[in-house]
């Protein structure tokens, strides 16, 4: 897992795969909008939830959720409003998570990846 190129969609499908598990039902995968990219867009019941993945191997870059700093999360709001505003919905309950996922050493047991959901991770503000 050297390529970060190839860890990038690994994560992103490891942290779909895992918001099925929890009931979520994904709507997009990678909408762009300009250069500003939302990895997934998914609904929670009755919530619109914009998903920001990020994957690393190891501590070096990083940790994973410090990696969606404010500047980040600005290009996020702006593809977040656009698919908002495309799809003609302006839904009143919305929220962006950003999930952590981090691959586990082959002898784990539990999995090929640990996963953290930070739900209501950052806010757009009016």
């Amino acid at each position: 897992m050297n390529n970060p190129h190839a860890l990038g969609p690994l994560g992103e499908n490891a942290a779909a795969e895992y918001l099925r598990k929890k009931g979520y039902r994904i709507l997009e995968r990678n909408y762009r909008f300009r250069r500003n990219e939302i990895d997934i867009i998914a609904r929670d019941r009755g919530t619109l939830c914009f998903i920001e993945v990020k994957t690393r191997t190891t501590p070096e870059k990083g940790d994973p959720l410090e990696a969606v700093d404010v500047r980040k999360q600005m290009e996020i709001i702006k593809a977040a409003k656009a698919y908002l505003a495309a799809s003609g919905n302006m839904e009143r309950e919305c929220r962006f998570d950003v999930i952590a996922v981090r691959p586990h050493s082959p002898e784990c047991s539990s999995g090929p990846f640990s996963i953290e959901h930070v739900t209501d991770a950052f806010w757009a503000g009016q």
